[in-house]
């Protein structure tokens, strides 16, 4: 009970235990119908106990799992007791049950993540105790990296899982960038035919001499997304697509040479990139790419469900604006000053376009960049904001550090924290030799730990616009879902914990004790089949010799 991972809220232990047998029943109201499914196919799967579906909460007295709401609690909020009544699991909405059945999980021991009984006998018995938990933030994110190196859909559908066991509930999807497109759009199927695939990739850090030479790709066909939409919310996770616009984006247009500058350079001459950088081939700014989009995110609107919708706009090279003569034409059309208001001009478009449709927009914290003189400027001396450039209900990943998300929230917009000196999980977790393709600063679990997504120096209204935190996964370095597991774990399940408990200041919080608890915490992930890092290093198949990364020495600067 004292080995729970994030840490609830507060625990009061009994003496006893329930026994789940053969006779054990599980009862879900109507509400709860789709927790108690979910429930019920996981431990059938994992004791082999049968879990007959009781009709009646009585049902469930001395052996079995009763699941209703209780209005009384916060949306995600739960409260699980168990003994000599048998297992009570209260919600204040589906989510708060479904997170209490992930505590009931954990409580029955690591062999209840197996997806089958091991054929040995044993007893499943959930100890008597007293649970009240409820998470720190609402948005607890994973932003997963999907388009330079493609993940299948079973290897998203085993990270959606894989997310609920540790709380998180927003997967933000990166579905398009320089190296690929991934989701099929059926109005323009070019970007599908001939942007989710290049034909080499570079092997480590753009500067390795090092290339996996044969063709990379893969995409997402409309109902694969409507099945990993799904997939999420049967599990109260929401799955944000970002579709990246204006920069990161060559593979939209090698697909479709129009897209581009092309009065600077020959855009049909373009491929899908395949090394790794900032690059210089961006949108243009010009009517038809507006439209383009439009029609993309018309496509985009219907698969996801999504209050929010994210549009990158970070890394966007100007230097091709600069030379265009269209787009210097445009700037002097719109009154701008420059190229920073003409990238701002685009971020709003589409900003008052997902306004109008319901939806909000979300991107990079370079979307504060380059406010109108007509709209007013972001990034006042003293670092007070103005008026903000963006659209009404925009909100702003802030991940150069923590000063985007400071500036956003004081003007008003929401934030999502995610500084990449934290919690970029690309980034290496150790300084030793053996470690693969070290990139970054050295990002330890224990650093990961002590992550503060809220800076001190919002005031508590500014605070209240800082909607959760999330961990990014760039996979430029992960060739395979085993690197992604490497990079990915067990940082995250610290992550995990900091995103949902609500934690003592960085510098109080007890590692000790959450090694404790990580040293049963394993064994779930053993289970659960996840490739992590140990805490004794790389395995000998984990490392990567002879590839070239590019880390960075020192501590991090906290910006």
């Amino acid at each position: 009970m004292s080995e729970l991972i994030p840490a609830p809220r507060s625990v009061d232990a009994g003496s006893g235990e329930v026994r789940l047998t053969e006779y054990s029943q599980l009862y879900a109201d109507t509400a709860t119908e789709g927790v108690g499914h979910w429930l019920r196919t996981v431990l059938r799967e994992a004791t082999g106990l049968p879990l007959r579906e009781g009709r009646e909460l009585d049902d469930t007295d001395e052996d079995g799992i009763g699941l209703q709401l209780d209005p009384g609690l916060g949306p995600e909020e739960y409260r699980l007791v168990s003994d000599s009544s048998g297992v009570l699991i209260e919600g204040g909405s589906a989510a708060g049950v479904f997170w209490g059945a992930q505590t009931l999980r954990q409580l029955l021991g690591p062999d209840a993540y197996r997806r089958a009984p091991l054929g040995r006998d044993r007893t499943w018995a959930v100890p008597h105790v007293t649970i009240e938990d409820a998470p720190r933030f609402g948005w607890r994110g994973l932003m997963l990296d999907v388009a330079r190196h493609f993940m299948p859909k079973d290897g998203v559908l085993r990270y959606l899982d894989l997310m609920a066991a540790h709380k998180l509930n927003v997967l933000h999807f990166h579905l398009t960038d320089d190296q690929g497109w991934r989701i099929e759009i059926e109005r323009y199927p070019r970007l599908t035919e001939v942007g989710s695939w290049r034909a080499r990739t570079k092997f480590g850090h753009r500067a390795s001499p090092l290339w996996e030479e044969k063709p990379h790709g893969g995409y997402y066909t409309k109902d694969d997304i409507r099945e990993i939409v799904a997939y999420a919310a049967e599990r109260h996770i929401t799955v944000v697509p970002e579709i990246d616009i204006p920069g990161h984006s060559q593979a939209a247009i090698a697909a479709y040479p129009e897209l581009g500058n092309t009065d600077v350079i020959d855009t049909t001459s373009l491929t899908v990139w395949d090394t790794w950088g900032i690059n210089k081939n961006v949108l243009a700014p010009t009517d038809n790419t507006l439209c383009f989009y439009e029609g993309v995110f018309e496509e985009v609107l219907e698969l996801f469900p999504s209050a929010f919708v994210h549009i990158g706009g970070d890394e966007c090279a100007k230097d091709q604006w600069k030379e265009s003569a269209t787009a210097q034409a445009r700037i002097r059309e719109l009154g701008l000053a420059d190229e920073d208001e003409l990238q701002s001009w685009f971020i709003r478009h589409f900003g008052n376009w997902l306004t109008a449709r319901g939806r909000r927009l979300i991107g990079w914290d370079e979307i504060l960049e380059g406010g109108s003189r007509a709209e007013g400027r972001i990034g006042a001396p003293g670092g007070e904001a103005t008026n903000s450039s963006l659209a009404p209900g925009a909100a702003v990943s802030s991940w150069r550090g923590y000063a985007g998300g400071v500036t956003a929230a004081r003007a008003g917009h929401d934030v999502v924290m995610c500084p990449e000196q934290q919690v970029y999980l690309d980034h290496r977790q150790d300084g030793g030799p053996d470690e693969p393709v070290p990139i970054g600063y050295v990002r330890t679990l224990q650093d990961v730990f002590r992550f503060e997504p809220v800076p001190p120096e919002l005031t508590p209204d500014e605070a209240r616009h800082v909607l959760g935190t999330q961990a990014n996964v760039w996979t430029e370095v992960m060739e395979d879902p085993a690197r992604v597991d490497y990079q990915t774990f067990p940082r995250l399940v610290a992550f995990a914990e900091v995103a949902w408990s609500r934690l003592p200041a960085p510098a109080e919080r007890d590692f000790a004790d959450f090694e404790r608890r990580m040293a049963a915490h394993y064994p779930r992930l053993d289970a659960l089949g996840v490739g992590y890092r140990p805490p004794s290093g790389p395995r000998p198949w984990q490392r990567r010799p002879g590839v070239l990364g590019r880390p960075i020495e020192g501590t991090p600067p906290n910006v």
